[in-house]
């Protein structure tokens, strides 16, 4: 397992800062009075839609320059409005983070509280309570407050992790990913489908990697207690299959078609996550 000792290298950290790649988020522009391109130095000529900006760090940039410019965003906290819809990696650099700070702080909860909980992950949570855990989370950051006090029910604490998965732009397994992923699954015999699953991991971003490495983590304590909460891996992988990978086309088709390799998937992470991360 060479190639997960290379992944873990990559998230090392320098300085505090996570080494993870992000490309620019750049739109058109129209810049009021002289402006000069931060990449070549030259003057962007034009009354309007002079160059483009980096939505997230605010980088100006001739159109032109723009696709020669390295995958070096860092991203401004000031720009980022939200912590739930926002691009994966983007939060995490915003914030400096190795992961969502959500899935830190909820999983930190569930597992304080919730681990023998009975149906855990598969009990919903009231929807408006839900909400307002989102909006703590948009409004507070990790300051948000989801203590037994405020949400006795953890039903809702996971309710908001699956709800922060399901709103993410591009989600935890990616759209790049998902087919070989479906096409790992589809694989008969099993060393050959676990080794095609790993070679598939090795593909996703290192944020989109390290994220998913800590959830599965968790979900495999989760059935550690299935016991008491009566989730095994093939529960969770029901539940978790379409909030973690969804087709990169929006068919109501291919989902309902590839529902059973989604959940084959995330019962493959959950059970092997010792040996795939």
């Amino acid at each position: 397992m060479i190639s997960s000792l290379v992944r873990r290298a990559a998230l090392t950290h320098n300085d505090n800062h996570f080494n993870y790649e992000k490309t620019h988020n750049f739109k058109v522009h129209t810049f009021r009075g002289p402006h000069w391109c931060e990449y070549c130095a030259n003057f962007m000529w034009g009354l309007i839609a002079q160059g483009v900006r980096c939505s997230d760090c605010g980088l100006n940039v001739h159109k032109q320059c723009s696709k020669h410019v390295p995958n070096d965003c860092q991203p401004d906290l000031k720009r980022i409005k939200k912590v739930y819809c926002c691009d994966l990696t983007t939060l995490v650099k915003a914030h400096n983070t190795q992961r969502p700070m959500v899935v830190d702080i909820c999983i930190r909860e569930i597992e304080a509280r919730g681990l023998k909980s009975e149906g855990i992950y598969r009990v919903s949570g009231f929807t408006e309570h839900i909400e307002d855990v989102k909006m703590a989370f948009d409004r507070d950051g990790e300051k948000a407050d989801i203590s037994a006090n405020i949400y006795p029910d953890i039903n809702i604490i996971t309710g908001a992790l699956k709800l922060y998965f399901r709103d993410l732009p591009i989600p935890v397994i990616t759209y790049d990913t998902y087919s070989k992923f479906i096409e790992a699954a589809k694989i008969s015999n099993a060393d050959e489908r676990l080794e095609a699953v790993h070679e598939v991991l090795m593909l996703l971003p290192p944020a989109h990697y390290e994220t998913l490495r800590y959830l599965m983590i968790h979900l495999k304590k989760v059935t550690m207690n299935e016991k008491d909460n009566l989730m095994n891996a093939e529960n969770l992988g029901i539940v978790f299959g379409p909030t973690l990978m969804r087709p990169p086309e929006d068919s109501t088709l291919t989902t309902l078609h590839d529902m059973r390799y989604q959940k084959l998937i995330v019962q493959i992470l959950i059970e092997n996550e010792d040996v795939l991360f």
